[in-house]
């Protein structure tokens, strides 16, 4: 990949047309603002609350938007504002749970460029990119690849290949991640803290790679979703902290909580199988087959040994539909 921006001077805290071999300007146009409205009985509504706002690119040319998930989930009204400040309405189109991308159509013309998809598995550690929310270059920043490696989160999340960039984007969610070409390699999900050898720890984002989108762009469009069988989801918060797995949060009336785990538990085994890691745990999970499969966890509670057997169910049955409009 060509180096887009100088190597003798640090990242910018925006793009400049001069840096780029591409039209910056027509690119960034791409990207929208992104509003949500969620009912307030919606299970994400006390973890990420009814008003929401963040991005999303063009990826088609009758305004098909790419955006983070979270932002969407559960959504009953979606509106988007461009880069002149017009606004439209929009539906949720699909959300897909294992990557986290979502889909929203506009539902008037948007008279916005599509952007090209890229090959995120070309990308490598040290390439510049830049992160772009809506506003073009005023809400853009230049950044660098630092890792491309697992992700694991806290919420029954599980990314192989997730982007970290630095200096991060203030407004991740849903930012479009474009290359020197000024194509889409992924979309923003995170802010998070980096370790860089031989470095202190730095704010960065974690992107979740665009191509994780390719194979399941038809059966979003087509059905909301991933047309398969849904993983076992158990409703269970864990964190990971020095080789061990907290239950940190249950989700109310989900597996876990019928299955009487508790807050405090830490799981040590599944199916007999140890565990000290979120993506270990996860994988061996997912492995016994799909939702709704019964999930045996060993785990110690108060210094006692415990084997808990949870029937997973699929997370999709406790959302709410989104409205069509």
């Amino acid at each position: 990949m060509t180096d887009a921006f100088p190597s003798n001077k640090p990242a910018a805290p925006d793009p400049s047309p001069d840096d780029v071999s591409f039209d910056l300007d027509l690119v960034l146009s791409s990207v929208v603002s992104v509003r949500a409205h969620i009912p307030e009985d919606a299970m994400t509504a006390s973890m990420l609350g009814t008003e929401r706002a963040g991005h999303g690119v063009v990826i088609r040319d009758d305004g098909l938007i790419l955006t983070i998930g979270y932002l969407i989930s559960e959504a009953d009204a979606v509106w988007l504002v461009d880069h002149k400040g017009r606004a439209t309405s929009a539906h949720v189109v699909g959300y897909d749970q294992e990557t986290g991308f979502g889909l929203v159509q506009a539902l008037q013309r948007l008279d916005l460029p599509a952007v090209e998809l890229g090959n995120s598995s070309d990308l490598h550690e040290g390439d510049p990119v830049i992160a772009a929310g809506h506003g073009g270059r005023d809400n853009a920043v230049c950044a660098r690849i630092i890792s491309i490696r697992e992700f694991a989160g806290y919420w029954e999340y599980l990314i192989d290949e997730a982007i970290f960039i630095a200096p991060p984007h203030q407004h991740w969610g849903g930012t479009g991640l474009f290359d020197s070409s000024g194509r889409l390699q992924g979309i923003g999900s995170l802010f998070v803290q980096l370790s860089i050898p031989g470095r202190v720890a730095a704010d960065g984002n974690m992107v979740v790679p665009i191509d994780l989108l390719k194979p399941i762009l038809d059966d979003m469009l087509a059905v909301g979703r991933i047309d398969r069988p849904p993983r076992p989801w158990l409703g269970m918060l864990t964190a990971e902290t020095e080789d061990q797995l907290i239950v940190a949060g249950i989700v109310d009336d989900g597996p876990a909580e019928h299955a009487d785990l508790q807050v405090g538990d830490m799981v040590v085994a599944v199916q007999g199988h140890a565990v000290s890691e979120l993506g270990t745990m996860y994988r061996t999970i997912w492995g016994l087959g799909s939702a709704g499969t019964e999930i045996p966890l060993t785990v110690l509670r108060d210094g006692d040994r415990m084997e808990i057997r949870v029937s997973s169910a699929s997370r999709y049955d406790f959302l709410k539909s989104p409205s069509l409009q």
